[in-house]
């Protein structure tokens, strides 16, 4: 068990007034209280539900679904993927009208965007197109898994970069790697378990002077540090909505595509939303013009509502306001940790540069596993990585200072405990 009482600490005052002087704290009564939760680190995989959305999921069952019935499609539900995605890319990810949607899952929209633009810029396997595609070693599971797959069908060969397991991919380990048969690289602008934010303006340079395209995946950074995808002049980029930007499980995804590269690019996933003609019921598949061609079956609109409402909150606090209250949180665990938890053995596996590191903090120690459990239990919720990662995710609209120091010090008392049964050493494995 976790004790029940709080340790007083020297950083304590420090957190409440901290909270005192937050901007932000306004937001965090927008957020439905979690009962029995004293803690939740976890707003890097699973954002908290705002009440406006529990208020607009009713209204939606009785006006727009249950009122209007099927005429809601033409009233906004068959638009809605584009001009949600509008919305996003104006709010979230500095990208002009027409460059987003919101639809499928991460999984699938990585899956149409990375065969699209292989098929663009590669002849399968052959020596007249580019046949090798980029990735870290160290990327999130489905990106790798699927551009694993993807080689497979299209006789592609995969070149993997080692990257450093805090800092992420070096500048100059991209350069090593990409050549003339490059024809995709995809990285992730925030690597999930450090934490480490990635330059992806320089990044995408680097591949660009190679003749390749650059895909990144905005899922742990969408919401939580600025972006400019226009900008950056970032090729593709596709990103989950229910972490730091609270679409709730499931959430539909979101996919950009520069302007530039739209007309040439054919997702293989042929549905009829992504038609020239939706309603034509043609005979063969003729895509349409624009962003819609991503599209492939019925949007899931009920899933798009809660980030409708996310939008606004994060609109009015404003992403700079956020970043800036992210670094402050994550400073604050970071120099914590460093006061609290160093002598336990704890290590902090992110970035100290907070130019360098996104909005969440990884720290490492061989108990973690085991804690984790009856952290859940007594109402502190962080997220453990295999194979000794805790990640700290705190959301800067839903986060507060106090709660943030609540959770370290319910940690700290749980290794301190742990150590004092097993020393330093995890079971069946080497000492840390």
């Amino acid at each position: 068990m976790v004790d029940a009482a709080a340790p007083t600490t020297s950083a304590r005052q420090d957190a409440r007034v901290l909270d005192e002087t937050d901007p932000l704290a306004k937001h965090r009564a927008a957020f439905v209280p979690a009962e029995g939760v004293v803690a939740y680190l976890d707003g890097n995989s699973l954002g908290r539900p705002l009440r406006a959305t529990a208020e607009r999921l009713q209204s939606f069952i009785a006006e727009e679904w249950g009122t209007r019935l099927i005429r809601s499609w033409d009233d906004r539900w068959f638009e809605l993927p584009l001009t949600l995605g509008d919305r996003l890319g104006a709010v979230v990810l500095g990208a002009a009208t027409g460059q987003t949607v919101v639809a499928d899952s991460t999984t699938v929209l990585l899956y149409k965007l990375i065969r699209a633009a292989v098929d663009a810029t590669s002849s399968a396997g052959g020596a007249a197109g580019r046949d090798e595609l980029v990735i870290d070693a160290g990327n999130f599971p489905t990106d790798r898994f699927v551009i694993e797959g993807i080689a497979a069908e299209r006789g592609l060969r995969v070149r993997w970069i080692d990257a450093d397991p805090v800092h992420g991919v070096a500048a100059h380990q991209l350069r090593e790697v990409v050549r003339e048969q490059t024809a995709l690289v995809v990285l992730s602008q925030v690597d999930y378990r450090s934490g480490a934010l990635l330059d992806v303006e320089e990044l995408t340079a680097i591949a660009h002077q190679a003749g390749a395209l650059v895909l990144w995946d905005l899922c742990h950074s969408a919401g939580a540090v600025p972006i400019e995808l226009d900008a950056w002049g970032v090729d593709l980029a596709v990103g989950c909505s229910y972490k730091y930007l609270g679409g709730g499980p499931g959430a539909p995804a979101f996919a950009y595509v520069a302007a530039r590269h739209q007309d040439r690019l054919l997702q293989p996933i042929q549905g009829w939303m992504g038609a020239a003609d939706v309603f034509a019921m043609a005979d063969a598949y003729q895509p349409a013009v624009g962003m819609r061609r991503f599209l492939s079956g019925t949007p899931p609109i009920v899933g798009m509502l809660p980030l409708e409402d996310s939008l606004t909150l994060i609109e009015s606090a404003g992403v700079a306001a956020i970043r800036a209250k992210s670094v402050a949180l994550t400073t604050f665990a970071i120099s914590w940790a460093d006061e609290h938890l160093a002598d336990s053995g704890v290590r902090v596996m992110t970035p100290r540069d907070p130019a360098r590191r996104g909005g969440h903090v990884t720290l490492g120690h061989p108990s973690f596993r085991e804690i984790t459990p009856l952290l859940w239990n007594a109402g502190v919720i962080p997220d453990f990585r295999h194979p000794d990662g805790l990640r700290i995710g705190v959301a800067p609209l839903s986060s507060g200072f106090a709660e943030l120091e609540l959770g370290l010090i319910r940690i700290a008392e749980a290794v301190h405990r742990w150590t004092a049964s097993h020393g330093s050493t995890p079971p069946g494995g080497r000492p840390s």
